[in-house]
């Protein structure tokens, strides 16, 4: 069973003020087959563990570790970590003009598998999917991302984790922009994606309304880039009703 470690973990991003510091020693383990969520207030550093897992060169890891299944992550260049099975999806998906999804798709599953799918198998899963997620075929010639809607672009990105079967996603915000019947079918999407492959799934979310389509093992509070309190799907109907104020410290009056 694939284990995502992450112990004492501290990153950095550079700032027109400087070096901030915003994840201070968070430690996680994320197994095949789990669901975690993380939720906090803004700030707090959710997205910032999402894009750091993935490698985006904006974060800088000044200690700590990562590693799936025993092998450094940290080491690893971002292809070489989507082959080892991280898969993120983006809170803000990014637009590729000049590449068709069919073609974006295609590529993606032979950089990962290391082969071209068979055109016959692929494009019956890719039809599939995409039916699954009520997307337009017509989809499928557009070029990546480009105008699509917020909730088209979030299909998408469950699209390509149905498709390219990793072993562990991060799932930055996915609700993020989501009418009702959009964020179902994303979920269902995820959960058809946990049955098929025993997926190890991190969700970062602010609010707990996609918590009802897709259930937690673990629910995790995140406050100034730390874990500060875990628990099971209880946890997070306690913050719907308390929110993160017992959490986050007072600020000091000056004139005090």
């Amino acid at each position: 069973m694939p284990v995502l470690e992450i112990r004492d973990l501290f990153v950095t991003v550079e700032t027109d003020a400087g070096t901030t510091p915003i994840l201070n020693g968070l430690t996680l383990t994320i197994r095949t087959g789990e669901t975690h969520a993380i939720m906090g207030p803004n700030g707090s550093g959710k997205s910032t563990l999402a894009y750091t897992i993935a490698g985006h060169p904006k974060y800088h890891v000044e200690s700590g570790s990562i590693t799936l299944d025993g092998a450094d992550v940290l080491s690893m260049t971002v292809d070489e970590r989507a082959r080892a099975g991280l898969f993120l999806a983006m809170q803000y998906p990014v637009e590729i003009p000049g590449v068709t999804v069919t073609n974006f798709l295609r590529t993606a599953k032979t950089a990962i598998d290391g082969e071209a799918p068979s055109i016959r198998t692929w494009t019956k899963d890719v039809k599939a999917s995409m039916k699954n997620l009520r997307m337009d075929p017509k989809f499928a010639q557009r070029n990546v991302n480009e105008g699509f809607s917020g909730g088209e672009k979030k299909r998408h990105e469950i699209l390509q984790l149905e498709l390219l079967r990793p072993q562990i996603a991060v799932l930055d915000e996915t609700d993020s922009g989501l009418d009702v019947d959009a964020l179902k079918i994303v979920s269902e999407g995820v959960n058809r994606a946990k049955e098929q492959t025993n997926l190890g799934v991190l969700l970062i979310t602010h609010y707990t309304r996609i918590l009802r389509y897709i259930h937690p093992d673990f629910v995790h509070v995140m406050v100034a880039g730390r874990i500060v309190e875990e628990g099971g799907p209880e946890l997070a109907e306690r913050l719907e009703d308390e929110g993160y104020d017992r959490f986050v410290e007072p600020a000091v009056d000056a004139d005090a």
